[in-house]
């Protein structure tokens, strides 16, 4: 083995043109860029969506509807899986970190409790909102509700 005999690994190489390596590549002179104009120098590139001055997609289509910044955005969880929970796991009292082991929630999530279903455990809930019908059905089979 010597220097004239060694090739790159297998794939190593892309085959591709070579732009602007002088006029017996093909590709030389203008090396694709065309004559004169901002395209044709250096360091030139244009904004994401900019369509050559006619109004942008973005800037066409109406917009519709508000979005509220301040939005709290809650993962519900039913009644009867608190059922299932009550039955299987034999757990008396339901908190986040029940939730989060059982892979109902993710650390950051804020749990509302859904009323569908039905409840028969006695069970001690904490979460951070009920609706109304999951507070009664809690409350009528003896449990308790705590607010986080």
């Amino acid at each position: 083995m010597n220097l004239s005999n060694l090739k790159p690994a297998e794939g190593s190489i892309k085959n591709k043109k070579r732009i602007g390596r002088g006029t017996g590549s093909g590709r030389g002179g203008t090396s694709t860029r065309g004559h004169k104009g901002a395209g044709s120098r250096s360091g030139s590139s244009t904004k994401v969506g900019f369509e050559g001055g006619q109004m942008p997609l973005q800037r066409r289509i109406p917009k519709i509807g508000f979005k509220n910044i301040n939005r709290v955005e809650y993962v519900g969880v039913n009644l009867d899986v608190l059922q299932k929970l009550a039955d299987g796991a034999g757990i008396a009292t339901i908190d986040f970190a029940t939730l989060k082991e059982h892979g109902l929630v993710s650390k950051n999530d804020r749990v509302k409790i859904l009323g569908r279903g039905e409840l028969t455990a006695k069970l001690e809930v904490s979460a951070h909102a009920f609706t109304a019908t999951a507070k009664k059905a809690i409350e009528d089979a003896g449990g308790a509700i705590v607010n986080l």
